[in-house]
């Protein structure tokens, strides 16, 4: 299996994954829960099926109240409703205005978040994106600082990144394309995946890149590219059974989890199939094009 021989195909297959989700981020961007915007979140429940009439009735007791809605989303027996932030006096009349209007109904998860505080979850969000992804960086540096040439430390960090990149733009994009055609949304919940996807990518990625400096050391007699494919040989195996474990015990829960981390085991998934793939197919790869990069300025700056 020459893997390496064939790298602008997985490139190109990687290409064609995250072209609809950044397509998504940028026509509609991201559907934020109020974790992220501020609001008021909370769920009505009802002794039978919630229909168009419900909905509509719900929505002009809103509107009576002055409350400007951003979603209103039933399912089965439930009402999710999602408004702008609702004071303490407001949340009592609507309250009993909701209850009065329907006898068997009742007023569950009630949740207010400020947009204060809602900015503040966003900032260390991101924070935490990057400082993850800084901190990957160096480790891994320092970690092969010591790896045999013609390979070099930094090439083995930014390689790791490029691919830690991708998983998270494949995961991000898919749900941006969800948070469009599905309503879902983006919450800390999901920031928590984003987060567990990272350490999933470079934790496969390590594996890989540990046997490429094993076999520097060892095989002196192949090129470069021969020694990366060996190393991917070696450790494919392995990698996939390994991802192999964690996505059954994923489908596990997404088929008995429940409703609440559903959308957070999705992630988790498209996460760890993505960061498999990229581990395979991307980082180990990426490590073959700097080489031969850094061959063909080292034979311009010979010829001037």
């Amino acid at each position: 299996m020459d893997v390496i021989g064939k790298k602008k195909i997985y490139f190109l297959i990687s290409l064609l994954v995250l072209i609809p989700g950044t397509i998504s981020l940028f026509l509609y961007g991201l559907n934020l829960s109020i974790d992220f915007t501020g609001g008021t979140r909370f769920t009505i429940s009802f002794s039978q099926k919630v229909n168009s009439n419900d909905t509509s009735k719900v929505r002009a007791i809103l509107n009576k109240e002055k409350i400007k809605v951003s979603s209103i989303e039933p399912s089965g027996k439930l009402m999710f409703v999602r408004t702008e932030p609702i004071p303490q006096e407001k949340n009592i009349k609507l309250r009993e205005e909701i209850e009065n209007s329907y006898k068997s109904s009742n007023i569950e998860q009630f949740e207010t978040i400020g947009p204060t505080i809602g900015r503040e979850i966003t900032i260390n969000a991101l924070k935490a994106i990057v400082i993850a992804s800084v901190l990957i960086v160096l480790y891994i540096t320092y970690v092969f600082r010591k790896v045999p040439p013609p390979a070099n430390s930094l090439s083995f960090g930014v390689s790791a990144i490029i691919a830690l990149l991708h998983d998270v733009l494949v995961v991000i994009g898919i749900f941006s394309i969800f948070g469009h055609f599905l309503g879902v949304e983006i919450d800390s919940l999901f920031v928590t995946a984003v987060l567990t996807v990272i350490g999933f990518s470079v934790h496969d990625t390590i594996v890989v890149f540990d046997r490429i400096r094993e076999n520097l050391s060892k095989d002196r007699g192949n090129s470069f590219s021969k020694i990366v494919n060996n190393s991917i040989l070696q450790t494919l195996t392995r990698s996939i059974h390994t991802s192999l474990t964690v996505v059954l015990v994923l489908f596990t829960l997404l088929l008995f989890g429940g409703e609440t981390i559903r959308w957070f085991v999705i992630a988790l998934l498209i996460g760890v199939i993505s960061g498999t793939y990229s581990s395979i197919f991307n980082a180990s790869p990426i490590l073959v094009v700097w080489h031969e990069w850094r061959l063909r300025r080292k034979s311009l700056s010979n010829k001037i």
